[in-house]
């Protein structure tokens, strides 16, 4: 029986699951909102693939994003990778010769570029929100517009006006005063657009050499009113992945199975899938053994500590 490859990308935001054939082509993907709850909804992503797939077997699993540690002990992951390695090697994969990374999700905006298929430089947002999925997310709502409809309605702008995008709370306030003075909804909605682009251009991706070819990765790429900012800001072609909205679980996908294959593994590390079953939960104290104070976190697996982290030390190693 042919062996697939699960990568499983946990966010703020968002938790997506990838299934990639013996090959590394892509066959499916589960896409979810977190909703505080990783662990619950990493099981529920889990079950969903193998309803689809009822007889699907894992030849590795990886693991990515912000919960990449939760779900790596949870899961049995064979790789543990930051998102910057994986929307990279997604990336490089997918498009031969990629040279910019542009990735924008719920609740961070990243940069990363490349040479010859190797990250070679890469930048974060800082703690606005501004430039991220959720702050859309928020005046989508207020609007009472739905988000999938958002970069619709900014195509529809003749003269998109100009919106204070630095800061969440300005550009909110802007737009209020727009709305205030008369300015129609399409024109409103491709000012944000464009404050968004200029907030990440001027801060993200601020001193990079952006060259082209340009993939635009993540959730926010569905909107193709930011889509269009960028073009315009860039002036050349942005390109949207068939799969942009997973593309750090597919990276992590590609990189357990280059794992598995290097080390030439009779067997992943993966739990199986009746890890859905388990109870896992998790508590933390702070230590009080060096004035650093580090917070530890224990995880549980049916109440046995299946790993701890926090520690700047060892003292606490547990497994």
């Amino acid at each position: 029986m042919s062996k697939y490859y699960l990568g499983v990308d946990v966010g703020s935001v968002s938790t997506n699951i990838a299934v990639l054939d013996p090959f590394g082509n892509f066959v499916d993907k589960v896409y979810l909102r977190t909703r505080g709850k990783p662990v619950q909804v990493i099981k529920e992503g889990l079950r969903l693939i193998q309803e689809r797939h009822n007889d699907l077997e894992v030849g590795g699993i990886g693991s990515t994003g912000s919960g990449r540690k939760l779900a790596g002990v949870m899961l049995g992951a064979d790789v543990i990778k930051n998102e910057i390695t994986t929307h990279a090697v997604a990336a490089a994969h997918l498009l031969s010769g990629v040279k910019t990374v542009i990735e924008i999700g719920g609740q961070d905006s990243k940069i990363i570029i490349l040479q010859e298929g190797i990250p070679v430089d890469f930048a974060m947002n800082s703690v606005c929100a501004a430039g991220t999925g959720s702050f859309l997310d928020q005046q989508a709502a207020r609007l009472d517009i739905p988000i999938e409809e958002f970069g619709d309605y900014a195509l529809q702008a003749a003269n998109p006006v100009r919106i204070a995008g630095r800061c969440s709370v300005f550009a909110e306030s802007d737009m209020i005063h727009k709305q205030q003075l008369g300015h129609e909804l399409p024109e409103i909605i491709a000012g944000l657009c464009q404050a968004m682009v200029r907030n990440y251009l001027n801060n993200v991706a601020k001193g990079k050499d952006i060259k082209k070819p340009v993939v635009f990765q993540g959730g926010v790429a569905a909107n193709v009113g930011i889509k269009q900012a960028f073009e315009r800001e860039l002036d050349c072609p942005v390109i949207i992945p068939d799969n942009h909205d997973v593309m750090g679980a597919i990276g992590t996908a590609l990189l357990a199975r280059e794992e598995v294959l290097r080390k030439k593994q009779q067997k992943s590390k993966f739990k199986g899938f009746t890890v859905t079953d388990f109870d896992f939960t998790s508590n933390s104290f702070e230590c009080e053994g060096c004035p650093n104070q580090c917070e530890i976190v224990n995880i549980y697996q049916n109440e046995e500590l299946i790993a701890r982290w926090g520690a700047r030390c060892p003292r606490w190693e547990a497994v």
